[in-house]
């Protein structure tokens, strides 16, 4: 009797030519950085979107990817919530523009009206992300600013497979609660091999608007304390400052709307920190291959 053979899974062309494209398209983008939390309630939105736009102010050409499909916040916080995909004569599609250096993608403008609820399972929400990359034109950029939503789940995942080369910043705040889910975030990044690139304490004290002294609402520190004992990048501590919910509310992120605040400041010195450790981690990688194909020969 002939031995019967495991049979393949049978390939799926469309899905194999969306993964070409997909490929193709990232081939353009020099960095990919995924904005990860382990809990919500953190200002993960608020790191990304000031993150983003403090790479596009040093000249970076710099894309903001919203997947936190169920609560499309960057929109409202860039103060262009109906802003408009670019229609191209070829009929391709361009993302939303925000500055000629930064220009940003969510499902904010696809929805019929601003109070839509996106009522999606997880296969869903996994083919629009990847409709996201592969259907529009990003064209070259420098850095793609992925804003996730907070915990582990489908859009994390669907990050992790679609975009391999992807690193990771986990946001925190100083507090124990919030310590506890980040150690799940890092879990997550080495069970998918997902570089990071360190971690970020958002809430770090807050400048009272009074005396100027800081007040350490949050406690402080946690999230440096905790990249210490992890071996893990520390990237900056962003302190609670009112203006940050004001600026947010009124689509000015604080970043551009008080350079020159203290605020501000933070915000900037994680800039540079992101593209230190961008090249670092580049740099290590690009060795890391070159003795893999020294062994192999």
């Amino acid at each position: 009797m002939a031995k019967q053979q495991s049979a393949e899974p049978p390939k799926n062309p469309v899905l194999d030519e969306q993964d070409s494209k997909i490929k193709e398209k990232l081939g353009q983008i020099d960095n990919k950085i995924m904005v990860m939390s382990g809990k919500g309630g953190v200002g993960k939105s608020t790191v990304s979107i000031n993150l983003a736009i403090g790479l596009s102010l040093e000249n970076f050409y710099v894309g903001l990817l919203d997947v936190d499909l169920h609560g499309p916040n960057v929109p409202k916080m860039l103060g262009v919530e109906r802003g408009e995909l670019q229609r191209r004569p070829d009929g391709t599609v361009g993302p939303v523009y925000y500055s000629p250096n930064l220009k940003f993608m969510s499902v904010e403008p696809l929805l019929p009206d601003k109070d839509s609820a996106v009522m999606w399972r997880g296969p869903l929400k996994m083919s629009a992300i990847r409709q996201f990359i592969y259907d529009i034109e990003w064209g070259k950029l420098d850095y793609l600013v992925i804003d996730a939503p907070p915990g582990t789940g489908d859009e994390p995942m669907t990050i992790a497979q679609t975009i391999p080369e992807a690193y990771a910043v986990v946001v925190t705040t100083p507090q124990e609660v919030s310590l506890l889910d980040v150690r799940k975030s890092i879990s997550f990044c080495k069970q998918v091999n997902m570089p990071i690139l360190g971690i970020v304490e958002n809430m770090s004290g807050m400048l009272c608007p009074h005396c100027g002294k800081v007040i350490d609402v949050f406690k402080r520190g946690g999230g440096q304390k905790l990249s210490e004992e992890l071996g893990i990048p520390f990237l900056g501590r962003i302190p609670v400052d009112p203006r940050i919910v004001t600026t947010g509310d009124a689509g000015k992120p604080l970043i551009a709307a008080y350079p020159n605040s203290h605020t501000a400041e933070a915000f900037e010195k994680l800039v540079r920190n992101v593209i230190n450790r961008t090249q670092a981690v580049a740099a290590e990688q690009r060795e890391k291959k070159v003795q893999e194909a020294g062994e192999k020969s």
